[in-house]
């Protein structure tokens, strides 16, 4: 890639999705609160939904968690704490790579049956299975990370990683120079990621804003108005 790709992808464009991400989110949070679902479909096919569910939410929990913790943490943390890159490169590899598999199991169920079953479909809104579809891209492309990982054991591209990533959020305007040189892999890695980020608050994945609150105090069943309804009676 040349200097001015790189530098638009992983310069510029870190701050555009952030920046949509969260306004995004808050409008939506403040304007849409009654489209955060998809077309109700719970009582078909409900084993297939429930694994599905399952494998893919505690599987993307653990790969946040990972990429988080990873990503964020001061590598002079790491180094006071004794943990080597190696070792922190293949504990990344290792538990990246159970989470991905569970996440991308969950993922290919609850894809094959909003897709598969023709009443589940037909209830389906384009941003439902387009999100879907582009999450499983998202982890096949994780997945395949591990495998060029394998031949960088030492943990020197991973501190790339994290160095990039950090200079973003400090905006450090040439910490897209860390990453310029990375495989390609990654690189789509990292992209499709911040453009998962850039289509968050126009799609259901908004809803998880909600849990965090709410989740365990909720009640057990979903009201769904329409929001011009709900505008005449203000």
């Amino acid at each position: 890639m040349s200097q001015f790709v790189n530098h638009a992808l992983f310069g510029w464009y870190p701050y555009l999705c952030l920046t949509v991400f969260l306004v995004g989110s808050v409008l939506r949070f403040d304007r849409e609160q009654y489209t955060w679902k998809a077309g109700s479909s719970q009582f078909l096919r409900k084993r297939q939904l429930r694994w599905g569910s399952n494998l893919f939410h505690v599987g993307v929990l653990m790969i946040f968690a990972g990429h988080f913790v990873g990503l964020l943490t001061p590598i002079w943390v790491f180094d006071a704490l004794g943990v080597a890159h190696s070792a922190k490169q293949m504990l990344a590899i290792v538990a990246g790579g159970v989470a991905g598999v569970m996440c991308l199991a969950g993922i290919a169920l609850l894809s094959h049956r909003r897709l598969a079953d023709p009443r589940i479909r037909s209830t389906s809104s384009f941003s439902d299975t387009a999100i879907l579809l582009i999450l499983f891209a998202q982890l096949l492309l994780g997945l395949c990370t591990i495998v060029v990982s394998l031949g960088h054991l030492d943990g020197h591209e991973m501190v790339k990683f994290m160095t990039w990533a950090q200079g973003v959020l400090t905006l450090q305007t040439d910490a897209w120079k860390n990453v310029a040189d990375v495989h390609i892999v990654f690189k789509a890695h990292l992209v499709l990621g911040m453009t998962i980020f850039l289509l968050f608050p126009f799609t259901r994945l908004v809803h998880v804003w909600s849990a965090p609150v709410w989740y365990l105090g909720r009640r057990g069943y979903q009201i769904v108005r329409s929001r011009k309804l709900a505008e005449a009676g203000r």
